[in-house]
């Protein structure tokens, strides 16, 4: 029997997802996690073929969680679905172990297909993914600033440019005031940047909030 773990923090797109699953898997055992911690403890509890994960969703960052269950559960197979850009996002996600990345506009039988091809072992992306993925392996491509922060850089980089205090991230990620504070003297270092308005006048230009 098919088992899958649907993670999001909003009941309707989980419910959602769910009947577009059944539609197409009719047997399939499918249970809901509505954060990134009760994700972690079912997948600890049983045992499952897939996880569609929600990105952003409290506490835990989304790429915390897939890294950490990459780490547990090597070969199981996990779609990240998200309202965020592909082109931001999809290549973080593959890198960290992901099978595949699938904006929440999609079609649902984009996402069906998704869900078979990841269930044969295979990763799920776009052309476009393909084609930044195959640039990224080439070393005389040239990156944007924002494609050389760490995951977590990029995370709270993405905060602070939506207006989000140095405090308010702490407590998001769970993470100290100082260890913020840290990141963001990183980020700003590494992006040649120099004040919170030029972190959110960059983000907006590249449409990344």
């Amino acid at each position: 029997m098919l088992r899958i773990l649907i993670a999001d923090d909003h009941i309707v797109v989980r419910r959602g997802l769910k009947q577009i699953l059944f539609d197409e898997f009719p047997t399939a055992q499918i249970e809901e996690a509505g954060d990134a911690e009760e994700l972690l403890k079912k997948l600890f509890k049983a045992e499952f073929d897939l996880v569609i994960s929600d990105l952003s969703m409290p506490g835990r960052s989304g790429l915390d969680s897939l890294q950490q269950i990459k780490q547990s559960y090597p070969k199981l197979p996990v779609l990240i679905l998200s309202v965020h850009s592909e082109e931001h996002y999809a290549l973080r996600v593959l890198k960290s172990g992901g099978s595949g990345y699938l904006n929440k506009d999609s079609a649902p039988e984009e996402l069906v297909k998704a869900v078979r091809q990841v269930l044969m072992g295979k990763k799920y992306i776009t052309a476009s993914v393909a084609e930044k993925l195959a640039a990224s392996f080439d070393k005389s491509s040239d990156k944007l600033p924002h494609e050389v922060l760490s995951d977590r850089e990029f995370e709270v980089f993405k905060l602070i440019a939506s207006g989000k205090s140095i405090t308010d991230i702490a407590g998001t990620l769970s993470l100290s005031i100082t260890t913020i504070s840290t990141y963001r003297a990183r980020i700003m270092e590494k992006m040649n940047l120099h004040t919170n308005a030029d972190l959110t006048l960059y983000a907006v230009e590249n449409k990344i909030i």
